[in-house]
């Protein structure tokens, strides 16, 4: 558990500190000009946003599988004559679990690919 927040702490910094690399690379393209801190900033942060809802999505949803297996498992377990109807309503709770993983998935990329922060702040028309 100590390992996994040291790894999280670290590929928070690793995120955040990517915006003055990025800003220091643009003043070297364009010397002598005003370096703008903020599509730098709001990059890096749509990356550990990204980062976070794909981690928090499929944390959840590899749960609820579980729970929802187990579960079944139990049920089945007991009553073994109900195997088909257990069966068919795990499948279909699976579905809808798993759906939430791509739901997650699809936020990621918006956040990544067509970022609508940077519609916000200027960078795109």
């Amino acid at each position: 558990m100590k390992r996994m927040w040291c790894v999280g702490v670290l590929a928070v910094v690793a995120v955040l500190s990517s915006a003055p690399i990025a800003a220091a690379a643009a003043e070297a393209a364009a010397p002598g000009s005003a370096v703008d801190y903020t599509k730098a900033i709001v990059v890096a942060c749509s990356i550990l946003a990204a980062a976070l809802v794909m981690a928090l999505g499929t944390i959840g949803t590899g749960l609820g599988m579980g729970n929802g297996l187990s579960s079944a498992a139990n049920a089945v377990g007991r009553n073994p004559e109900a195997q088909g109807k257990i069966l068919i309503t795990m499948m279909v709770g699976l579905a809808m679990i798993e759906s939430l993983a791509i739901y997650a998935l699809v936020i990621a990329l918006v956040v990544l690919y067509a970022n609508p922060l940077l519609k916000v702040i200027g960078y795109l028309g």
